[in-house]
């Protein structure tokens, strides 16, 4: 993973904690990328509804993820990322 694609990354789970729409919103397209499955899909249209700048580091990360040959996930965000299913999604499961 580059550098700046971590970078979004990083920025991306903080604001997944935060206890606002904009968090909660961060939280779904992230969640959504772990496991849409379990966690559910991403409204695209919540792009409005967030920070341009966090808007940007949304479509780094979609970005990122087309380029790849194969579908690659933040395993070494795992924990962070069970501690944000813990919050937004309590009764999903964290596989």
């Amino acid at each position: 993973m580059e550098d700046r694609v971590r970078f979004a990354l990083e920025k991306l789970l903080n604001i997944a904690h935060q206890d606002t729409g904009q968090g909660r919103r961060v939280a779904n397209f992230l969640l959504a990328w772990w496991n849409a499955e379990t966690n559910g899909g991403f409204d695209l249209a919540d792009l409005a509804n967030v920070d341009p700048d966090v808007g940007e580091d949304m479509v780094t990360i979609f970005a990122y993820i087309a380029r790849e040959e194969d579908m690659v996930y933040p395993y070494e965000y795992r924990s962070e990322i069970e501690q944000i299913i813990a919050r937004w999604r309590p009764t999903a499961e964290t596989a």
